[in-house]
């Protein structure tokens, strides 16, 4: 019911007014600040049960934005910080857990969780002066935070005597131990840069790339913007033969610096390098074997230096000329494999590929024989198996020794020899004395027209099988009308 008039003249009534309205100003403030003090308690609650359940469900992000709205509402909660610095950790982001942890024991001092905390991530980083300060200050303290405190501080002369000791092995070139020494330390300290970068360089002094890839891919996640560990894991895939892998790694170097002059330079050289292989690959899937060989030696020009991607351009060269029928080289490129790996089976198969193609049955079998004493695969078994009933079968009966082609001849090429020796062995027009030769001449000459020139005959000869033995396939062959049979087998004369 109050009520103040500005006209009122009267000096009482002026002031009783002013004091009337002060009151009625910090009525109000005070009524204000209740209502927002109430309205924040409940956005920093809502904050809380969001950032809680994002946690919950692993959405870390969410949890990380929940959090940060908390304390911006609430500066004064040190239980929040403590849960933002617990989201960091999760995220991997341990340097900004320390502040938010430091926030946390500067609003509560005896909050000892969060000092241990902060312990052992100095410790996880390698900041080993500060782990000790926190610990020792934990030392002291009740319960089993104490006892906790004491067995991460005893830790760290142990683990910095190892590094020491480590360093000393890397500066006498024995990487083995030191590697050792190192593991152990970074089971202690596994966010320590320094700790990664040195067991990376011991790893890749033993040529163990794939270990030493490792320890840089986590330094890349370590540090922000980290473009030298990208492209040093490109160079070791590189170097490992891997040139999609490489290729991965050295475009993420160029997302973070595309005027990286180291970067843009490997990143060409592999850019051609997986394209000529992944070419040269879709080549030999669909058996285009000779232009395959084209791109596989444009590669061996564009690299001659890095073995492992050599080592990988010549096996598929290998097997190129063996399917290609190139035999020397072939041979050549096969028995560069072979003294770099003497246990290479594909390259030992390509080859008694290579000798049957030629004939050398005696060669593919010692070669295939060779190939099932390193491991016995079906490849191997089977290709001994073909080699073994081809040297027997060469024994008896050669339908392309006989015709005096080459294995690779075309149906046309056969003809044309069957057609120059019909001529020359048919009994009728045979001028020699021996007719009984020149009968089993011309029955063989039709018999290996015969079997050359049906797919799926010359297919089973070529497999080892002779199509027209009676004891390999018990059963005679009847029906062709050749009137010099008498060997089980008949044919019709033609001359085309």
């Amino acid at each position: 019911g109050f009520t103040c008039s500005l006209t009122d003249s009267n000096s009482m009534g002026v002031a009783h007014c002013a004091r009337s309205l002060l009151v009625l100003f910090l009525s109000l403030d005070f009524t204000l600040k209740d209502l927002c003090a109430g309205e924040v308690v409940d956005n920093v609650e809502r904050e809380l049960d969001l950032g809680k359940k994002a946690l919950q469900e692993g959405h870390f992000a969410d949890a990380l934005l929940h959090y940060s709205y908390a304390i911006d509402a609430d500066p004064g909660n040190y239980l929040t910080y403590f849960k933002r610095a617990a989201v960091y950790l999760a995220l991997g982001q341990s340097k900004k857990a320390i502040p938010d942890l430091s926030s946390a024991i500067k609003l509560n001092p005896v909050f000892h969780q969060a000092r241990l905390q902060r312990g052992t991530t100095f410790l996880k980083l390698g900041k080993f002066d500060e782990a000790a300060l926190d610990f020792t200050e934990l030392v002291s303290s009740d319960g089993t935070v104490a006892a906790e405190a004491q067995g991460q501080l005893e830790a760290i002369p142990v683990v910095k005597q190892n590094i020491q000791l480590a360093k000393k092995y890397m500066d006498n070139s024995d990487y083995e131990p030191a590697v050792h020494l190192l593991s152990e330390a970074i089971e202690v300290c596994p966010w320590t840069v320094e700790l990664r970068d040195l067991r990376a360089t011991c790893h890749e002094s033993l040529y163990n790339f794939q270990s030493a890839i490792s320890d840089i891919r986590v330094n890349s996640k370590l540090i922000n913007d980290n473009t030298a560990a990208f492209y040093h894991m490109s160079k070791l895939y590189y170097a490992l033969g891997e040139e999609g892998d490489s290729l991965r790694e050295i475009r993420e170097c160029l997302k973070l610096d595309q005027d990286h002059s180291d970067c843009y330079a490997h990143y060409k050289k592999v850019k051609k390098m997986e394209k000529l292989l992944r070419i040269a690959g879709e080549l030999i899937d669909s058996q285009s074997y000779e232009e395959a060989i084209t791109k596989l030696l444009s590669a061996l020009k564009l690299e001659s230096a890095e073995e492992a991607i050599v080592f990988k351009i010549k096996e598929q060269l290998c097997q190129c000329y063996s399917e290609n029928d190139s035999y020397e080289a072939g041979m050549e490129v096969c028995q560069e494999l072979l003294e770099i790996d003497p246990e290479h089976t594909d390259a030992l198969c390509y080859r008694a590929e290579l000798f049957i193609k030629r004939g050398m049955f005696e060669e593919a079998v010692k070669e295939y024989q060779t190939a099932n004493n390193i491991e016995g695969t079906e490849r191997v078994n089977e290709g001994l198996k073909k080699a073994q009933r081809l040297l027997k079968q060469s024994q008896k009966r050669d339908y392309y020794k006989i015709l005096g082609v080459s294995r690779q001849a075309t149906k046309q090429e056969i003809n044309k020899a069957y057609r120059n020796l019909a001529k020359e062995w048919h009994p009728d027009a045979y001028e020699g004395e021996d007719k009984e030769k020149a009968e089993k001449m011309f029955y063989d000459v039709a018999a290996a027209k015969e079997v050359l020139t049906d797919p799926e005959l010359r297919q089973k000869f070529d497999n080892g099988e002779d199509p027209l033995d009676a004891e390999q396939n018990h059963q005679h062959h009847h029906g062709h009308g050749f009137p010099f049979g008498g060997q089980g087998f008949s044919f019709k004369f033609r001359w085309n």
